[in-house]
């Protein structure tokens, strides 16, 4: 028997993981006693697929959206609507004679509008094996009452551990969906998108010959049980006369990989006419983009606008790898605005999962940063912490004047928190602390602080400088004292948030990215932080609980090692002058109006001391 090097050990934990992530879905469904969550099991007909026997994307999205429904309407009590769902990402088909499972329920409640999550798994019954399909995040918002007024939903209170990260992280999801059309404009005007002009030298197909325009009544057989037409029936049917298109295209069977954010921007009912077009909007190497547009109109009166979709095809061989396509020419004016999106949106698409599934333990640690990728960064920025602070497996190492020092071993991964409840409300402490800069006054590591950049009101990136702790490096805790003079620095993304609704916590986030404007210096080694930064939740008497967490790289194991071996008590020390700090200035009349100030106006550079933590 071949011995398994140190890879092979690490190709295996990733498929035992892939193997146990696909049993989980088995055992949440047993699991699992959420009240908003609605299960769909549907075996899978002839007459739900497609020409290869396999279901039809537009039959999914309709159990999907139904499912959802069901969901919103179980926690509000009310009809309810659907108002966008998330990018979907088809992993896999589903062929005839399978089952394909679907579980949704409410995430989180805001104030008149709830995100539902959704998840699709397929099962074979004769070989006992289930496999994830699919997931999605549906919005949901009620119908007005009688009088005009809008429903206010009551808050969820999320049990499971999943539930918690789930309720958590939909906040910044919410963030996501709220500028996804100003994305696209600013990367437009950016400039740097390709002109169709370019494509004079290819062999490219005219767009007009891809052309698709259907016509749909709405009975009552597509409406739900408030007259308002399906959103699923909807997406069913765009997603239709889109495979019609990109047919036209590439003169094969495309197969259907990614749609975009749906939006439904008003109601259908019965008696409406549906008027669909499609058009091929751009073709890449192995993939094409056709935007959809839905309009609704009764015999008499102006078309209304409800629906506007993009979706990617690819067309695969017998063997199935990617055929080449041919590329698209598009029509004047308004084409060439869609074939210009359509690259913007693919290029948002590839940033946005490389930030958000590049797993941490991959190098490049720092994701270079990019005006246009900004809230995909934010995103992953805050989530990260969010999702490192709800693990479960955190255990009490080290506890002194009630400071309590955790630690979190995952594989060759250490993270530590460090918690302290503080006299101080949560507000000013956020305030006090989400100024990076101030971290000077309660901190002996950090030998300056310079603010790069103010990308918004809660976005902002530094530079600081630090003494270098690698080990065997100049600087370091191992190296000679005259050689003490080395430092090293990081470049690091700070993210904001104020409590989205009561009971959530205050958050600074901070992780490293890397601007071209700012290399590495040759005297000064480049750190980088995985995930670390504050959460800062009120509790009674107006105290607040204060969490620092920090997920160890290379350039901080160290002192974390030494701390959690219990060779060292820096991490006491360091957050005994922090809390001294924030009751010295609770008081403070100026504490809030400089975080404000600061916010609003970048401060020049500035050469300060801060933490190591």
């Amino acid at each position: 028997m071949s011995s398994m090097g140190p890879h092979d050990l690490e190709v295996e934990e990733e498929e035992e993981e892939e193997e146990e992530e696909d049993d989980e879905i088995v055992r949440q469904e047993k699991e699992s006693c959420n009240p908003t969550e609605v299960r769909m099991s549907q075996i899978v007909m002839p007459c739900h697929c497609n020409h290869r026997q396999e279901l039809s994307v537009g039959q999914l999205l309709k159990w999907m959206d139904s499912t959802a429904c069901l969901s919103a309407e179980r926690h509000a009590g009310s009809p309810c609507v659907t108002a966008s769902m998330d990018d979907i990402d088809f992993e896999h088909t589903i062929s005839v004679g399978q089952v394909v499972n679907i579980q949704a329920k409410v995430n989180r409640a805001f104030n008149t509008s709830m995100e539902v999550g959704i998840q699709v798994s397929c099962e074979d019954l004769f070989h006992d094996r289930h496999w994830r399909v699919c997931h999605a995040f549906a919005t949901f918002v009620t119908q007005r009452t009688n009088t005009g007024q809008k429903v206010t939903l009551r808050p969820i209170a999320p049990q499971t551990h999943k539930e918690k990260v789930e309720y958590s992280i939909a906040a910044e999801r919410r963030r996501v969906r709220m500028v996804h059309d100003d994305i696209i404009k600013d990367l437009l005007s950016s400039g740097s998108i390709q002109h169709a002009d370019s494509l004079s030298g290819y062999n490219a197909v005219q767009a007009e010959k891809t052309k698709v325009e259907s016509v749909e009544l709405v009975l009552p057989p597509h409406a739900n049980h408030q007259v308002n037409t399906f959103g699923g029936q909807i997406m069913a049917w765009m997603v239709n006369v889109a495979m019609i298109a990109a047919s036209r295209l590439c003169q094969a069977h495309p197969t259907l990989r990614t749609i975009d954010m749906f939006t439904f921007r008003g109601p259908s009912k019965v008696g409406d006419r549906l008027l669909l077009r499609a058009i091929v909007n751009n073709a890449f190497k192995s993939s094409l983009e056709v935007g959809v547009r839905a309009e609704a109109y009764q015999e008499e009166g102006p078309n209304r606008h409800i629906n506007s979709a993009f979706m990617t095809f690819e067309v695969l061989d017998k063997s199935g790898k990617l055929c080449a396509l041919p590329r698209i020419r598009p029509e004047p004016v308004e084409g060439e605005r869609r074939f210009q999106e359509a690259i913007a949106r693919k290029k948002i698409r590839l940033d946005r999962k490389y930030i958000i599934s590049c797993k941490q333990s991959e190098a490049p640690l720092s994701v270079p940063w990019d005006p246009r990728n900004q809230v995909y960064l934010s995103y992953n920025n805050v989530s990260a912490l969010k999702m490192l602070a709800a693990k479960k497996s955190w255990r009490l190492s080290t506890e002194k004047d009630q400071v309590c020092l955790y630690t979190l071993e995952q594989k060759s991964m250490l993270s530590i928190r460090v918690e302290k409840v503080v006299d101080v409300p949560a507000a000013t402490a956020f305030a006090l602390l989400a100024e990076l800069s101030n971290r000077t006054h309660w901190d002996t590591h950090y030998k300056e602080c310079e603010l790069i950049q103010r990308v918004d009101e809660d976005d902002f990136i530094y530079r600081v400088v630090t003494p270098s702790v690698l080990q065997g490096k100049v600087g370091s805790p191992t190296s000679s004292p005259q050689e003490e003079d080395i430092l090293q620095d990081f470049i690091l993304l700070t993210s904001v948030r104020k409590p989205c609704s009561p009971g959530d916590p205050y958050v600074i986030a901070l992780r490293s990215v890397s601007l071209p404007t700012h290399p590495p210096f040759e005297k000064c080694n480049r750190g980088e932080v995985l995930c670390a930064g504050f959460t800062i939740l009120e509790t009674e008497n107006k105290k607040s609980l204060i969490r620092y967490y920090n997920q160890a790289s290379p350039e901080v194991l160290p002192y974390i090692s030494n701390d959690v071996a219990g060779l060292s008590s820096s991490f006491y020390h360091t957050f005994c002058a922090c809390s001294e700090y924030l009751i010295q200035n609770k008081l403070h009349p100026t504490a809030e109006a400089d975080q404000q100030q600061t916010l609003e106006t970048p401060s020049p550079t500035k050469t300060l001391q801060s933490t190591q933590l």
